[in-house]
Order: C-alpha cells, then structure tokens, then sequence
C-alpha cells in the first residue's frame, strides 16, 4: 500500500501538514476519531501580532526574552512573521473568533506578552482550529483518512531513510504503507507524569517513533508545567484553567487573600509559566492553599466569557462567580522535542516533524503563552509543503491529484524493507491493559515526583534505575512509547546540570552561561547518547 505523502496525527499541525502536502496522495493517520487531538483541547489563543501597537518584531522579541538563550532567532522570525497571515487564512476558512463591538478580531493579552496579541474563540479556540481545518481536510478530495490506528514504527531502506510505516488498526494484522515522505504531528508526552493537562492520547508516540528510526531529538529536559489547572482530587487529565483568566486580572491567592506570586516575581500572576508553576507548587507544598480568584474581573459573565473552565468548575463542585479556584500546576507542553530544520525535516531523511513533536527552535527553554497553535499552523503547514515537494522531486513528476492513497493501495505491491521485523505478537489499538496501567502508573508517579518542577541528580538517577526495571518487552506499543520517552528526557535533565526556563535544577539552582546550548539525543542500540552543545540541524544530520 502507497501514498506519496503520510501524515501521522490530526491535531493543528498535521491537518496543516495535510493540506499543504495536496494535491500529492496524502494519507493522514490519527489514533483517535478525526477531529480529535490534542490541539483540540487548548483553551489558550492563538498569539499573532495583529494590533496596530503590535509587530511581528515585537512578538519575537517576546518569545526570546522567555526562550532563555535557547531560541533559533530564524525560526522565531519565521513563526511571528507567518502569523498574521496564517490568522487570515483560517478566517478565510470560516474560524469562528471572538469579535470586538467594531467587528473586528478581539485581541487578549497572557503572561510574558508586552501587547494584546492572543485571538480567542471564547476557551475552546484549540478546538475552533481543529474544527476548521478538519473541515478544509475533507474537502480536500487528495488526503484520505485512518481513523483508530496506532503508527508502530517508521520503516527504513538500507540507507537508513524512511520508506513508509507499519501501522494497526482497531483489529487486524499490521499494515504496511510505504511512501517517500513521512510526517510526524504526533503531539506531546503530557501522559508521562501523574498531574497532566493532557488527554489519553499524549503518548510521546513520535518522539519515540523518531528515535527509534534513528532521529537526533533535542532539548528533552524542557517540559513546561502549566500553573494553573483545576486541583480536581482524582480527574485525569486535570481540567485546564486558562490563562486567558490572568490576563483578564485574575489573580492567584492563598486561603488568607495573599497574592502569593508576587513573592517570586514582580509581574505576579503575569510572570513567566515556570516561574509562576513554581510558585504555586512550592506555596501548596508549605501547606497553604493556592486559588485563581476571577470574581471580580469576570464574575458573573463567567458562562458566557469561559464556557468550557466553568463548566469543569460546576462538574468538580466549584461555583468561580462565588468562589476562588482551587489550582496546582500539572504537565502541560514539551518544548523539546524530534530536532528539525525550518522545513521540518529531520536527521533521517525523509522524516519530518512538526507541532509538539518537533524541537524547531521556537520555544527556546519555555514557551511564550499561545505559541503553541501558531507553531502548529505554521510549521505544520512549511512540512508538509517540503515533503511534497520532495516526493515531487524523487519521482520528477506533478502529484497525480484525482488519485487517493486508498485507491492508489490496490496495485502497490512494495513490502517492508529488511531493516524493520515485525512484532513478536499482535499489536492492535484497543484499551490499555491491567499490567501495562500498572507499569504506566509507576512511570507516571517516578517522573512527577523526580523529573517534574524540581529536580535533582539523585532524584533524576533513582528515576532512570525505576525505568530501566520496567520489563519494555511485556508492554503494549503505547507504554514502550511511553518509557522509551521518559528515559530520554530523564537523561537529559541529569546531564543539564544548571537551572534554565522550565528545567529546575534544585542543586544547580543558577543559570550557567556556559550552558546556553542544546542537548541532542540518539537512541543507539537502545542506550541513550547525549551529545551537548550541538549546534543546528546541519551539524547533526551526519
């Protein structure tokens, strides 16, 4: 079975891939139902300098004061500076933003922002994106769509370059697809630690689907942890509560009124994320509570302003026109991430990666709030551009338009080259196990409790010893993902030995200069290799 181009993952970032990769063959593979991601559950905007005081400039500038030194200012530019149109574009599909009394896009300010740059769709905008563009996908009659699969591994030629994938659906055997451009828009890895904002399906699939094709990944230490998610005893994921509320002038108190934040940080609520996750974390550790307190910047026009965190107040018991609400922090983004060029593309040739998946370069140590979808649109959308055009070029033909992947699957006949062997047993997506919930119960209590918002060495250490007892061998595909991951970014967090954005060191606390460089990661014959102070992509792609 063929395509010319598959896409693995239907959040922001692979349905823009998708699109741009038309009209070559296009095969868009997503473990979930279509229009279900993790794209879907931002309640945060989508930042985009479109005020008449704002500036692409401007918003790089922001974006660089969070990163910590460990932005690439040329894909700073190239985010910023695609935004604005990328705003219009999805306006131009229909996206539904939130309005100012004049008609025009209302812009929201969030922490670290120096002007009101964030475009909402109320607190879903996540989900308004993923609903456009699913739209546009399937409209687009050269993309065709699996639903219910779960990608096992990227296969390669003898080269070492990716020729395809195998794959497995609800039931059945496992499929092979081959192509000569894959994409992977698989989202985060939100599902490593016990407290997460993130659904079910944030796996860390294709970082680990990267690194065992061989990948060079990057910057794993660098996991950010929202401040503020709804403190719901047994919820999983935590209900988000956005920080659209703080930029409203919502602020953070403990049970005596005491705006605590301010103690680190002079902006407070508005502070950079680690340092306010930090805050907060530290404040309920001493014994105190700690609540976002809206009831007098949004009060009563709480139903209509944020539907979706009122509605997950009222389930857990919380009215927020009356009441503070009660928050911790909980594992929110990885700005880490499969290392790529500003095409996407990654060490292996004929892999690219884009969204959370990817380490561009954009976030730096710590992502600038709202980044996040705009990375998605963007980035998503220059890989699945480059892998078209790459398909293009391999075969010295125009992508035939009419022609589905799933009607160009009755005559292919290649088979999966010598480098990949087939599971020992059958893998096919379906609910996870007693032994592997178990497993990933472990994995998920060993990283919050050593590898989240504090770490040390002999806290990193007894993590890896933790996972590398884990039998990976007796694990369903997901859980391996699962430990593959959190081995890489444990080993990562040991060797930074400083304290940087979202990487918190307790015994390095200070920032070194000599540590503003990238860590870059391989998987070789299943041990982790660091190499530290590798430089960009070019340097590595050997």
């Amino acid at each position: 079975m063929r395509a010319d181009v598959i896409v693995v993952g239907s959040g922001v970032a692979g349905l823009s891939a998708a699109l741009a990769a038309a009209p070559a063959r296009v095969l868009l593979v997503t473990k979930t139902s279509f229009g279900a991601s993790n794209s879907a559950w931002a309640q945060g905007g989508l930042a985009v300098a479109l005020g008449p005081d704002d500036s692409p400039e401007r918003h790089a500038r922001d974006t660089v004061a969070v990163g910590v030194g460990l932005n690439d200012p040329d894909a700073v530019r190239v985010l910023t500076s695609a935004g604005p149109d990328r705003a219009r574009r999805l306006l131009d599909l229909g996206a539904r933003f939130d309005r100012t009394g004049a008609g025009g896009v209302a812009l929201g300010r969030e922490a670290a922002h120096s002007a009101r740059r964030i475009v909402h769709a109320a607190d879903a905008t996540g989900a308004e994106l993923v609903r456009t563009l699913t739209e546009a996908v399937r409209a687009e009659p050269s993309v065709t769509v699996v639903e219910h699969a779960l990608v096992l591994d990227v296969l390669l030629d003898d080269a070492g370059a990716a020729v395809g994938v195998a794959l497995c659906r609800a039931s059945g055997p496992v499929e092979v697809w081959r192509t000569r451009a894959v994409v992977l828009a698989t989202g985060g890895s939100g599902r490593l630690y016990a407290a997460t904002t993130n659904p079910v399906e944030a796996t860390a699939d294709g970082q680990a689907l990267a690194a065992r094709a061989g990948a060079v990944l990057r910057d794993l230490e660098f996991v950010q942890f929202h401040p503020t998610a709804l403190a719901a005893p047994g919820a999983d994921p935590l209900p988000l509560v956005t920080e659209a509320l703080r930029g409203e002038g919502a602020t953070l108190v403990d049970e005596t009124g005491r705006r605590f934040v301010l103690d680190a940080h002079p902006d407070g609520e508005l502070a950079p994320r680690d340092v306010v996750a930090r805050a907060v974390a530290a404040h309920r550790l001493a014994g105190h509570g700690a609540f976002l307190d809206a009831r007098a910047t949004v009060g009563d026009r709480f139903p209509q302003r944020f539907p979706t965190v009122f509605a997950a107040c009222v389930a857990h018991g919380v009215d927020p026109r009356r009441d503070p609400i009660p928050v911790s922090p909980a594992a929110h983004y990885h700005m880490g991430g499969v290392a790529t060029d500003l095409a996407g593309a990654t060490s292996v040739r004929g892999l690219w990666a884009a969204g959370e998946v990817a380490a561009t370069g954009v976030h730096g140590a710590n992502r600038l709030a709202s980044n996040s979808l705009l990375e998605g649109l963007v980035f998503g959308a220059r890989a699945g551009a480059a892998a078209a055009d790459a398909t293009t070029a391999a075969t010295g033909t125009t992508a035939a338009p009419a022609a589905t992947a799933a009607a160009a699957a009755t005559t292919a006949t290649a088979g999966p080259s010598r480098r990949w062997r087939p599971p020992a047993r059958p893998l096919a997506v379906a609910p996870v196990p007693v032994d592997d919930r178990a497993a990933v119960a472990t994995l998920r209590r060993t990283m919050w409790a050593q590898v989240g918002l504090d770490r040390t060495a002999d806290g990193l250490l007894r993590a890896l010893v933790t996972l590398d007892g884990v039998d990976r061998e007796r694990l369903g595909p997901q859980a391996r993902n699962l430990v593959t991951v959190a081995r890489l970014v444990t080993t990562a967090a040991l060797v930074r030995s400083e304290s940087r954005g979202a990487h918190h060191r307790r015994d390095h606390p200070g920032t070194d200069p000599a540590w503003a460089r990238h860590l870059d990661l391989r998987l070789v014959d299943g041990e982790v290799v660091v190499r530290p102070g590798a430089g960009p992509l070019s340097e590595v792609a050997a």
